[in-house]
């Protein structure tokens, strides 16, 4: 799915920002980059700072307009750094990531980032469906292109990261035990704690009632109980002898 997810970096002044941005990406997973009418081709400088993400920058399609770009883009996010006349649907980083990367998988996504010294203009904005801001110090929130391409891709690969790590858990749900088979296993260890003599029969005290909420709350699987009541059973046997 991200794969589907293109950045998009319009008017790019300086080469060295096209390198780092890659970088920023490959980084986070994300591979396609397009460049919008950029003042120079990706040079020297660029695959300098790639560091090694060069295969992106020499890869990166270069287009005439913003248009072009997100043609065939089911949802566009631009990075707005700065409130604009007309309010427009604004996320955080953290939303943007999480919607980009769900729509991703219906169509091709785009988040478009603009120029390093005037961002994207007004008009170019528009064409975005969402703005995403990233809420920096307001006193210095000198942020460079390739530090914002940073921000939004890593809030992208968390919201990846979150949704495998929810399938997952849904494929490998444990199975836990029943109220009566926690029962069997606190009666069990009872009997194990009074063979071994560490619960004296007529001063039993508030042990089981600890261990019950020591276990009550550490919340077993029933794999796990099993366990358990074998190693009481094997305490048992050692006991006997």
């Amino acid at each position: 799915m991200l794969d589907n997810i293109r950045i998009v970096l319009v008017g790019t002044s300086h080469t060295g920002n096209m390198g780092s941005a890659a970088r920023a990406m490959k980084t986070m997973g994300l591979s396609e980059l397009y460049l919008v009418t950029p003042e120079a081709e990706p040079d020297g400088k660029a695959t300098a700072l790639a560091a090694g993400a060069s295969d992106i920058v020499h890869s990166a399609k270069i287009v005439d307009s913003l248009e072009e770009a997100i043609a065939d883009c089911g949802i566009v996010v631009g990075a707005s750094a700065r409130s604009r006349t007309h309010s427009w649907p604004m996320m955080s980083p953290k939303e943007c990531g999480e919607k980009v990367f769900q729509e991703s998988a219906k169509y091709p996504v785009a988040l478009v980032f603009g120029r390093e010294s005037s961002g994207l203009t007004n008009e170019e904005l528009q064409q975005c469906n969402f703005h995403v801001h990233i809420p920096a110090n307001p006193d210095y929130s000198a942020l460079n292109l390739a530090m914002a391409v940073q921000v939004i891709c890593y809030e992208v690969r968390l919201a990846m990261l979150a949704a495998e790590n929810a399938a997952y858990a849904d494929n490998e749900t444990p199975e836990y035990p029943l109220s009566n088979e926690m029962e069997g296993f606190y009666q069990h260890l009872e009997q194990a704690l009074k063979d071994t003599g560490f619960i004296v029969p007529q001063h039993p005290g508030a042990v089981m009632t600890k261990l019950r909420r020591l276990f009550n709350r550490a919340r077993p699987e029933a794999q796990e109980l099993n366990m358990l009541r074998g190693v009481l059973s094997s305490v048992q046997k050692a006991a006997r002898k």
